[in-house]
């Protein structure tokens, strides 16, 4: 089931003016873009999403709205792109939920879930070659490493590689649940003992190289910013420490004046944009407990404060 986490938060972030153009650059299970359009009432919606299915689920969106609904499948770090053959320039909000949609980790045949069996796949985007059982049967073991290290802050990395490589020798690792078990043969049991599943952190690595989420989220950021129109909002809810670091250093450097060097006395101005969130926003106890998946979520919001020069 398709829950959207910090709606609320999101829509009071957004500051939805009626007739605006508003975009959501993860549309998923369109949870979020219902919320928008209906707070939008008339305007324009840009719905992006990677995933064809999730595009064939949001036609519904256009269902009942008077506001002007375009959804399009690719690639947010493409928006660009798209809304200029739109001829849209500047926009007054936009939303990046990064978080896996629901429906992507419940279906067992796209290979996200370590609790249902199907292909190690993992691709956000069908249509893309790398896939999570090239990942696990070709790569070398400090590649291998290094993204279970970086991606999965996971310190059983060594030993879960070096399993994988074992296994690997003697047959491919086709499955999803295939790579749990040999996860699970290589860590001690005081960590399978612990509470979560002993496989988490190593499919989210997986499923983060596969498709590079970090450089597509860096230089989407670096190209959407000066998308917004005065007043207009960024709002990014993150779900990984890197994803947030990433998007709180994009949304301080938007924020902050450099002066050239050796400048002797500070110009009066103000930077273009402003943080509006000096800590990101959580979750509230209740909506963790009514939907867990929501429990490491960060929201961030950036406001642009005055126009270009």
């Amino acid at each position: 089931m398709h829950i959207p986490v910090l709606k609320d938060e999101v829509l009071e972030a957004l500051k939805i003016k009626e007739g605006g153009i508003y975009v959501d650059l993860t549309l998923g299970g369109g949870g979020h873009s219902r919320l928008i359009l209906d707070a939008l009432k008339k305007g324009t919606f840009l719905g992006f999403d990677q995933d064809l299915d999730a595009i064939k689920r949001g036609q519904l969106l256009k269902e009942g709205t008077e506001v002007t609904v375009h959804l399009i499948h690719a690639n947010f770090v493409d928006f660009k792109t798209h809304l200029e053959a739109l001829n849209i320039d500047k926009i007054d909000g936009v939303l990046m939920d990064l978080g896996v949609s629901s429906f992507q980790l419940d279906e067992a045949e796209r290979g996200f879930s370590y609790r249902f069996d199907g292909p190690l796949d993992m691709r956000m985007d069908a249509t893309q070659s790398l896939s999570a059982s090239t990942i696990v049967n070709t790569y070398d073991e400090k590649t291998l490493k290094e993204i279970l290290y970086l991606y999965g802050e996971e310190r059983f990395a060594p030993q879960i590689v070096r399993a994988i490589i074992k296994q690997r020798n003697l047959k491919p690792i086709e499955s999803t649940l295939e790579l749990v078990d040999v996860i699970k043969s290589a860590l001690p049991m005081k960590k399978l003992s612990l509470k979560g599943h002993p496989a988490k952190q190593t499919f989210q690595a997986l499923r983060m190289a596969v498709n590079e989420e970090m450089k597509v989220l860096k230089n989407t950021l670096d190209t959407l910013i000066p998308f917004l129109n005065v007043k207009g909002r960024l709002v990014v809810i993150s779900f990984h420490s890197l994803e947030d670091r990433l998007v709180k250093n994009a949304m301080k450097a938007a924020s902050t004046i450099h002066h050239p060097a050796g400048l002797v006395s500070m110009p009066d101005h103000v930077a273009d944009f402003q943080v509006m969130t000096k800590k990101p926003v959580l979750p509230t106890v209740y909506e963790t407990e009514i939907n867990p998946r929501s429990k490491s979520a960060k929201m961030r919001v950036l406001e642009r404060i005055k126009a270009e020069l």
